[in-house]
């Protein structure tokens, strides 16, 4: 999953090198916490928080696949 919001942050963002993702796990959900460039923060979240949401569904998704939750927090 790190791997897989990674790739989407590093594909909307102009500097990839700032792009870190750190998995936190708990005991029902792991929490990914996106790190990016201030300058590419309103990329990663969108007009009105859209391409987060989408990032969001996303990882909703596929984790279901695992049988696990996973939230997304974009950390400044």
């Amino acid at each position: 999953m790190r791997q897989l919001i990674e790739d989407i942050a590093k594909a909307l963002v102009d500097i990839p090198q700032e792009v870190s993702v750190r998995e936190v796990h708990g005991e029902q959900v792991t929490v990914l916490e996106l790190r990016v460039a201030k300058s590419d923060l309103g990329k990663v979240i969108g007009k009105q928080g859209r391409t987060a949401r989408s990032i969001r569904t996303i990882l909703g998704a596929a984790g279901m696949n695992h049988n696990r939750r996973f939230t997304l927090e974009i950390i400044e």
